[in-house]
């Protein structure tokens, strides 16, 4: 039987998926469509140009031995990228390249030549004297950098989207760019890493970060002080415009005509915009449809909360700018007990520091779970499943690695069942969530963990002990 291409895809993902972590798989594969299969040429369909360069970058190995599994030494693989058209035509943008043999790749989006007429005239809204576009201070924060943004699986495909749109602006699929999370995640250090990344690659472009409250504010003295269209024609020289919480304009009706007009002109001209929103564009209440609507021409990346060898990263990377030296069980227990948001593990960090200076006490486990206890007081901790698996671990001197594997060794699935039973108990976590988390295991088994766990602390007074210095291990902690 003659193999099809959506078979021979399959399997090839089956593969994958074997080999690298959901989220990868979830972003980087799933989207591919398989498009036709001739002889032993696969070709797939993939998004967007940057999609296709990332897996070229990142997967070309792995990609390269999944097609050779099902088709043989001599498969090739070509890739279709077919990229949403923004501008209203039917056909959309087609190309197609052999993998790991890039041609240039033309861009649909020819930007338009910039024409700014009467620049001397244009009122500032920064108020910088003898307004040129060299002149335009970019209001970016030197501190919020690439270097210093800890790449995870939480805000993978933000930054490396982030970091394609600072490599070439205006010129990928990712206009506008919109950065998308809850509080103290990132976003505005993403934000400001993009502006500077522009800058120091291309010194001639004029870069502008502003918030959406201040652009606001800026609208309405434009309107009291009859300076509208200068306000207008300001932002239109700008060539990455960087709006910080654009969810703020959600109600205000005459800002957002206002900036829908200077987004239509920087989008139509090849100029690249940066938008970041503490929530997704489906969720924005009181936002016109005609700007949601170009929200999603580009890419939407959302910023999660950091997982547990993300947050140990951070700390060390702050410790390590700072010059400071910690015992690294110290760092982990910060890391274990603070799983709300980047701010707050840092805010935690700069505590534990504080009250060893003043104090002039050695910074120890004690000193951190005394300043853990008043830090959580005001910041209202819920203990996380991290933080339950590490007590647990270190309970029966066992690895975390094994309590997420599939053994089946007695000691081993007791520490799991405990490890369910506690995260049911202590946190708000969902049986599916705990699951995934504990090796990745259904909600059935987190529930057949837990009447386990009753049941032997019922029978068994050792396995009952287990359980009672457990409880106050981690209600004490």
């Amino acid at each position: 039987m003659e193999k099809t291409a959506e078979a021979v895809w399959n399997n090839t993902l089956e593969f994958i998926r074997d080999n690298i972590n959901d989220q990868s798989f979830k972003t980087w594969f799933l989207p591919i469509k398989p498009i036709k299969l001739k002889g032993k040429v696969l070709t797939i369909q993939v998004p967007s140009k940057f999609f296709y360069e990332f897996l070229e970058e990142n997967f070309i190995k792995l990609l390269k031995s999944a097609i050779t599994k099902e088709l043989g030494k001599d498969a090739k693989l070509v890739y279709s990228i077919v990229m949403e058209n923004t501008y209203g035509n039917t056909n959309p943008y087609t190309v197609k390249i052999p993998s790991s043999n890039r041609a240039p790749i033309k861009n649909p989006q020819v930007p338009m030549p910039v024409e700014i007429g009467g620049q001397e005239g244009i009122r500032n809204p920064f108020i910088i004297p003898g307004l040129k576009k060299v002149h335009v201070e970019s209001q970016l924060n030197p501190n919020y950098t690439f270097e210093n943004f800890i790449e995870g699986d939480c805000n993978r495909l933000a930054r490396s989207a982030g970091y394609a749109v600072s490599n070439k602006p205006g010129g990928t699929s990712f206009n506008p760019l919109l950065i998308y999370g809850g509080v103290g995640l990132g976003k505005t250090h993403l934000a400001h890493a993009i502006g500077i990344e522009i800058k120091d690659r291309y010194p001639e472009k004029t870069v502008l970060y502003v918030s959406a409250e201040k652009f606001t504010q800026q609208f309405i003295d434009s309107i009291r002080n009859n300076t509208k269209n200068d306000f207008i024609h300001f932002y239109e020289m700008i060539d990455t415009l960087i709006i910080d919480d654009v969810q703020s304009l959600s109600g205000k009706e005459k800002t957002q005509d206002a900036f829908f007009e200077i987004f239509n002109h920087l989008h139509q001209h090849g100029k690249q915009v940066v938008l970041t929103s503490d929530r997704a564009p489906v969720d924005m209440q009181g936002m016109e449809q005609r700007l949601l609507s170009r929200f999603k021409w580009g890419l939407s990346a959302d910023l999660q909360k950091p997982d547990l060898e993300t947050r140990i990263a951070i700390l060390g990377k702050k410790l390590y700018n700072d010059g400071i030296e910690m015992p690294e069980d110290v760092v982990e227990y910060l890391a274990y007990s603070i799983n709300s948001n980047v701010r707050e593990l840092e805010g935690a960090l700069i505590s534990l520091l504080a009250q060893s200076s003043l104090n002039k006490k050695k910074i120890t486990i004690d000193l951190a779970r005394q300043m853990i206890d008043k830090f959580v007081k005001n910041t209202t901790r819920e203990l996380s499943i991290d933080y339950i698996q590490k007590v647990v671990c270190d309970y029966f001197d066992m690895p975390i690695e094994l309590i997420k594997s599939k053994t089946r060794k007695r000691e081993i699935v007791q520490a799991r069942q405990l490890t369910m039973y506690f995260s049911k108990q202590l946190t708000k976590n969902s049986l599916a969530t705990i699951g995934a988390q504990c090796g990745n295991k259904d909600h059935a088994t987190v529930l057949h963990a837990c009447r386990t766990v009753n049941n032997l602390a019922e029978t068994d007074k050792r396995f009952k002990t287990y359980v009672d210095d457990l409880r106050k291990k981690l209600t004490l902690a």
